[in-house]
């Protein structure tokens, strides 16, 4: 049986704001299908771990392998990796002056250099599937929180991505429309995305996961199965953590 090779292996990764440092020594591996849920309190790292992931911060220390480049390497091309490493905010970062069709086409024709015809092809696929097709001529200040979200995970969707990194994707939003957007990385997640969430939604999590990491005070305190991790936690901080949640 062909072993199953890393995508990503962040090794050893710091990053410093000044003398505060923020990610002390994070170790993990990526591998294809892998949906790996990010937990912790506000302030833990998690999202400045993933904006290292994508290169939006720039680590201080350690390196990031994508299939097995390191990434933080200057003559790295940010933009050729981040076509195959696409992300999804927390608030949406929608282009407010471009339609929804516009806005998940700008990538494939700007950065993936695909002609307009077969862009547009790849967005209504995308809008499609996050059942955001009848708003293709809407402008975001025209949708809801749920809606922009849904038209951003189409955008992402469009660059035909092999990760998908989701930053907090539900924590802008009312809590009715949180729904719509969980559904939809379930869909993909059962589909074989691959995919790093960072989310205080943890019976998502539970639900949804392959691999969960617990991350406090700038590390990785514990990691393992989304069994491991809700049913049987072993460290006290994820115990802690945990049990304000405990109608999971």
């Amino acid at each position: 049986m062909e072993e199953i090779k890393n995508i990503l292996e962040i090794s050893h990764l710091v990053k410093s704001f000044g003398n505060h440092e923020v990610l002390k020594d994070i170790d993990f591996t990526v591998k294809k299908g892998d949906v790996i849920s990010i937990i912790g309190a506000s302030g833990s790292g998690k999202s400045t771990m993933l904006r290292c992931i994508n290169l939006l911060e720039i680590p201080t220390g350690g390196s990031i392998l994508y299939h097995g480049t390191d990434i933080t390497n200057p003559k790295m091309k940010v933009a050729t990796y981040r076509e195959k490493v696409g992300m999804v905010f927390q608030n949406f970062n929608l282009f407010a002056n471009l339609t929804v069709l516009d806005n998940c086409m700008v990538g494939p024709v700007k950065v993936a250099k695909k002609d307009k015809k077969e862009a547009e092809e790849l967005a209504i696929k995308f809008l499609k599937k996050v059942g955001m097709e009848a708003y293709i001529h809407a402008k975001p200040k025209q949708l809801s929180g749920g809606q922009k979200q849904r038209v951003a995970i189409a955008r992402a969707l469009a660059m035909e991505p092999e990760v998908l990194l989701f930053d907090e994707p539900t924590s802008a939003l009312d809590p009715q429309m949180v729904g719509e957007v969980l559904n939809v990385m379930g869909t993909l997640a059962e589909e074989g995305m691959t995919m790093l969430i960072v989310t205080h939604e943890m019976a998502f999590a539970k639900d949804i996961s392959s691999h969960v990491i617990f991350m406090a005070d700038g590390v990785i305190e514990e990691e393992g199965s989304s069994q491991e991790i809700f049913e049987k936690p072993k460290h006290e901080k994820t115990k802690a953590f945990l049990s304000r949640f405990r109608n999971l």
